[in-house]
């Protein structure tokens, strides 16, 4: 039998996961490692760090799997997007560290570029907002503040990469410098309707104009063969995708209207727009779809800051429950949540709102309110955030949403994904294996290699679990009115 290895390499950890040829899990293995906070709101990594765990951890599920390197017909990577790197192309070596998808750093810079005029041109070639989360102003601090790097960029001495080409390239030796649509379209210099970087956006970003970048295609195709000395043989790397394109494909949401959402610390809801891209608005971005064609599908993207997080405030901060999964029974200890609604904009609101400034609520407390109450509202806020982010995805793309595909940690939670059914008044369904976001890798290396067809895909993918909506309109539309009253009491405007 072959095999497909999944290389998951997150914010906080590395995985890897093998799937055998009939699609189940034969192993896995995870790693984590360090988080660099040098100032107040700067994220960095260690780069030669992120490697060592990736092939620290193939190895290990190898070893775990009792499985040769020679039994594996492909590779497949999925990464955190936005993070940037820096290397020599010559040594390998990082000119600094990593500078994460989370960090703040360029916050000012941001604002400079917004004060020009500029974002109506980077929306309409990007299809993002301007902000720090990607990668184009964190290239152009590097450029800027560290010693030699931007003479190194402009002829070509260092290299520019997201953790998947920084990966890519270690992996082969130093012979592949290569990304995928997915990847590019989250940098901010990449024009996702020509399909090709962009010398106006590196204008506009004060990037030097002699850099290298790399060659950009599709998510699942052949991308070079690891090392020999890596792993004692070659193994064909046949799939890249940032980590929530790779869900989506994961989900098999291949179809226009499909939408997924993954439930983690966060939301990140990615509805397929098919081959014409679609305007957001409302805080939504558009940006490509992982596939293996040379012109991938549209997507819309809609992020909630504050998901499965909240309840780790309710253990953490609030003691009231021990552990995550005591949230739902104690929410089922109670019939409703007493007219309580948490708002939870800790960090502020994201889509639909997208106010940095708004700070979290409880509102309708009650002398009746218990600590059940508030733990269903949290749960529930959780619902209605993504809810929200629906709504705003059908008015801009046109289409009713009947189904919705989960994954992530918070899934679990039966209650959560009942009330969302409620609420959403749309299907939700759940899958055996809910690691969607390697199952994209796997699967786009597997199709690329030609080990699976399309058809061996929907057969491996079958929800086990589907939640149906059964809430009355009245129901609902009062239980709707009560949240964006919340919302607006939190909102700073």
């Amino acid at each position: 039998m072959k095999y497909i290895i999944a290389l998951d390499q997150g914010t906080t950890s590395t995985r890897a996961i093998i799937f055998n040829g009939n699609g189940g899990i034969a192993s896995s293995a995870s790693r984590e490692f360090r988080q660099i906070y040098p100032k107040a709101g700067w994220v960095e990594h260690d780069a030669e760090e992120i490697f060592v765990s990736a092939a620290g951890v193939i190895k290990e599920a190898l070893l775990k799997a009792d499985i040769k390197a020679a039994d594996v017909a492909a590779m497949g990577i999925t990464n955190q997007r936005e993070t940037t790197i820096v290397w020599n192309r010559f040594t390998g070596e990082p000119v600094c560290n990593a500078i994460v998808w989370q960090c703040r750093r360029t916050a000012q810079f941001c604002e400079g570029i917004k004060n020009k005029g500029l974002a109506p041109l980077i929306e309409q070639k990007t299809g993002l907002l301007i902000d720090p989360y990607f990668s184009a102003t964190k290239l152009k601090w590097i450029a800027d503040n560290v010693s030699g790097a931007a003479e190194g960029l402009q002829n070509g001495g260092l290299l520019f990469g997201t953790v998947d080409t920084y990966l890519l390239w270690k992996f082969t030796g130093g012979k592949v410098y290569a990304t995928d649509y997915t990847n590019a379209s989250r940098t901010m210099l990449f024009d996702i309707h020509n399909l090709c970087w962009d010398k106006e956006l590196l204008s506009v970003f004060g990037i030097p104009s002699g850099i290298s970048l790399p060659e950009v295609k599709p998510s699942g195709a052949f991308y070079g063969k690891t090392d020999k000395d890596i792993f004692g043989c070659e193994i064909p790397i046949c799939g890249i995708a940032g980590d929530q394109q790779s869900a989506l494909f994961g989900q098999l949401c291949i179809k226009e209207g499909d939408v997924k959402n993954t439930y983690g610390t966060g939301c990140f809801l990615l509805m397929n727009a098919g081959k014409k891209p679609c305007a957001g608005g409302n805080g939504l971005i558009t940006t490509l779809c992982a596939g293996i064609d040379d012109k991938p599908q549209y997507a819309l993207e809609g992020s909630v800051f504050i998901g499965g997080a909240v309840v780790q405030w309710l253990r953490d901060g609030l003691g009231f429950i021990q552990t995550a999964a005591e949230s739902e029974a104690l929410a089922l200890t109670v019939k409703d949540s007493g007219g309580v609604y948490v708002v939870p904009a800790f960090t502020g609101l994201g889509a639909p709102y997208w106010d940095a400034d708004a700070r979290g609520t409880v509102t309708g407390i009650t002398r009746g309110t218990t600590r059940a109450h508030i733990v269903r509202a949290a749960l529930e806020g959780i619902a209605y955030q993504v809810n929200d982010v629906l709504r705003a995805m059908e008015t801009a793309a046109g289409v009713k949403v009947s189904r919705l595909a989960v994954d992530g940690g918070a899934s679990a939670n039966n209650f959560l994904m009942a009330f969302q059914a409620d609420i959403s008044r749309c299907e939700v369904a759940r899958p055996e294996v809910a690691e969607s976001t390697a199952k994209g890798a796997a699967y786009l290396a597997g199709l690329a290699c030609g080990l699976w067809s399309m058809q061996d895909l929907m057969g491996f993918s079958c929800a086990t679990r589907t939640f149906s909506p059964n809430m009355k309109d009245d129901e609902r539309a009062a239980l709707l009115s009560g949240w964006h009253n919340a919302v607006n009491r939190t909102l700073s405007k």
